[in-house]
């Protein structure tokens, strides 16, 4: 057992568990390269600034009522003439460095690191060097007994604990994490301990089958989750310090790679070979059963006391989902709490590591996260945590693209909206006009040998800046079907959620259908400074939105069913949502396509039970056939704002 002696300046472990001195492991490679976070122990430190000189850097092992350890670091200030808050963030990619070392960033910001807080980093239970068994987006338990847990209970035993073992702290604690440690944030406030006061869940993950990461509307998305599970999903045989190597693509062409492998049952039978635990469970559970269905928490979040601060990026290409829906369910479910949300023009984390004023080539003219950081976070967490004065931050406070502004909204989606649709119509026409002819329709064949690619680059690496990729590749390509409006005369601004209706006829009993709202900037807009080489903003075809629905789970995404060849099918599915501004000048485009490869697996096309389990033989080339007539009126369902 641990035994905690508090001396002056430093805590001390007397008895119970070895340090590995010297050993700085940062989180996983491989969901790194995809997540990047401040939380990770490489970045370059902060000028002027060295943790250890003002922290004390202390490893604890604290008890679950189950008996089980978790392993966590705490940075206390080294200045004990106040007493300070406690800012929890727990986290499946390490708390590193262990032993003697210290990370060279601590905390959401560099400003809340120099404010000081007494910063815990917690081994969630299963990962590295915390006791017990890991388990992917642990399920929720609405009705515990004596000693049944979940991460709800494991972040109160562990507030408990830190109240009565942490000397100098003021009583209240705060949460925070991005990504997966976003997820436990949110689960974390649930039924939470008294002293949570404040807790921000930063890109949580929220459902893994309809929105967040792995599947989007029932789709695969294959790069992501081979990337991420050849190195999260290996077992851990005991506690460790390490990170699991993840696999190294034999080509800097991930588009090849994964045309190479063939269909999804080859990753099992050339690469992981039932090593994966979690990829073998995917591959069981290909519809939205009782396993995806239990991990979805969005219907948890009830009983949310502390303030909460919901933050979120637009071009997220990982959980866009996961901030909207828990920032909604919270809402819905909790009238009176104090709940936030934050929407900015960031990829994934952006708003932790950046000034946030550029993505790839698209300025936002300020630097949007460095103003977040400042202005929103730190704030929020010194009026809960200290008793700073009150920033009186509005229930939704969203950056809105295209005219790149701050927008501070009442309520979220802001009140004032009309409802309107955007319509298909002949010659590659979009208007807010509904098609009145009897007839018409655009056909193009989608071949799974030649799928579309969701970028221009020769990459391994999904990245971060197709999320606004100029779209023109795909414009060019003859199964990609385009619409676009003449020239605005004046702004349009589309905000909230977006509906993509598809009335379509196949030669198929399965496909996919992805939707993208575009941008496009006028012939004449100049390049500006800093542009990558080859890209030139004039024309551009800027991606705003994109979403995909795999056509069996048009009715149910627990009882999937096959497309009837030669029946109109109606295929409606939700777009994330956006508040973007096209700007007189330029177009609103919408592309249409049914593959977006290797970022989404291929659907065969031909209906199977199991497409982990499709075969070569049922992979074959389909033709689509879009309407756009009176009765058949395809489009997107749009909010305007005024």
């Amino acid at each position: 057992m641990t035994n905690l002696v508090w001396r002056p300046a430093r805590w001390v472990l007397v008895v119970g568990f070895t340090l590995i001195g010297g050993l700085a492991f940062g989180a996983s490679a491989l969901w790194s390269s995809h997540h990047p976070t401040p939380l990770q122990s490489t970045t370059t430190p902060p000028e002027d600034f060295d943790v250890a000189a003002h922290y004390i850097k202390t490893e604890v092992r604290i008890p679950m009522r189950d008996g089980v350890k978790l392993f966590a670091s705490i940075y206390a200030p080294r200045d004990t003439t106040r007493a300070y808050p406690i800012l929890l963030n727990r986290t499946p990619y390490s708390c590193a460095p262990y032993g003697d070392a210290y990370r060279q960033r601590i905390g959401p910001s560099d400003e809340m690191m120099r404010d000081g807080y007494i910063f815990v980093y917690q081994d969630v239970r299963g990962r590295y060097l915390s006791e017990g068994e890991f388990v992917n987006m642990r399920p929720h338990q609405a009705n515990k007994r004596d000693r049944e847990i979940d991460e709800s209970t494991d972040t109160y035993d562990t507030i408990a604990w830190l109240l009565e073992n942490v000397p100098n702290h003021n009583g209240r604690v705060g949460m925070w994490g991005i990504s997966y440690p976003g997820f436990y944030a949110a689960a974390g406030m649930i039924d939470a301990h008294p002293a949570l006061k404040a807790v921000s869940p930063q890109a949580p993950i929220a459902d893994w089958f309809i929105g967040d990461d792995m599947h989007h509307n029932g789709a695969f998305f294959l790069i992501d989750s081979f990337t991420f599970f050849s190195s999260f999903g290996q077992a851990r045989p005991e506690p460790t310090t390490k990170t699991a190597p993840g696999f190294r693509f034999p080509t800097p062409d991930a588009y090849r790679f994964f045309l190479d492998v063939g269909p999804l049952r080859h990753v099992e039978e050339r690469y992981f070979k039932g090593s994966i635990q979690f990829w073998t469970d995917m591959a069981a559970h290909p519809n939205y059963d009782g396993f995806w269905q239990s991990r979805n928490l969005v219907p948890h979040m009830n009983r949310v006391a502390p303030a909460v601060l919901f933050v979120g990026g637009w071009f997220d290409a990982e959980d866009l989902y996961g901030p909207l829906k828990l920032y909604a369910s919270t809402e819905q479910r909790n009238p009176n709490s104090r709940n936030a949300l934050v929407m900015g023009p960031w990829s994934h984390g952006g708003w932790a590591r950046s000034d946030g004023r550029r993505l790839g080539p698209i300025d936002f003219e300020q630097p949007t996260a460095a103003f977040y950081r400042r202005e929103i976070e730190a704030k929020f967490f010194a009026h809960h945590l200290k008793d700073a004065p009150d920033p009186e931050l509005p229930e939704a406070y969203v950056f809105q693209t295209g005219s790149n502004q701050w927008r501070r909204y009442a309520q979220y989606p802001p009140p004032g909206l009309t409802p309107t649709k955007l319509y298909f119509h002949a010659n590659g026409r979009l208007s807010f006009e509904a098609p009145k002819e009897p007839f018409g329709a655009d056909d193009y064949t989608s071949d799974p040998r030649t799928p579309v690619p969701y970028t221009n680059q020769i990459t391994n690496r999904r990245g971060i800046t197709y999320m606004v990729e100029d779209q023109r590749f795909a414009a060019a390509r003859p199964d990609v079907v385009t619409y676009q409006t003449e020239p605005l005369t004046a702004p349009v601004t589309l905000t909230g959620p977006l509906q993509a209706e598809l009335f379509v006829t196949t030669t198929a009993t399965d496909a996919d259908f992805i939707v993208k709202l575009i941008d496009v900037f006028p012939d004449d807009t100049p390049d500006g400074p800093d542009l990558p080489p080859g890209v030139h903003l004039g024309g551009y075809q800027m991606l705003v939105r994109g979403e995909v629905m795999r056509a069996r789970f048009r009715d149910s995404f627990e009882r999937p069913m096959p497309l009837k060849p030669g029946r109109v099918e109606r295929i409606a599915f939700e777009l994330q949502d956006v508040d973007h501004c096209f700007k007189p000048g330029h177009r609103i485009m919408v592309q249409v396509q049914s593959s977006w490869f290797p970022l989404v697996d291929r659907n065969p096309q031909t209906f199977v039970g199991n497409i982990f389990q499709a075969r070569d033989g049922d992979f074959q080339p389909a033709t689509h056939r879009i309407h756009r007539d009176a009765r058949h009126a395809s489009g997107i369902a749009v909010s305007v704002a005024r």
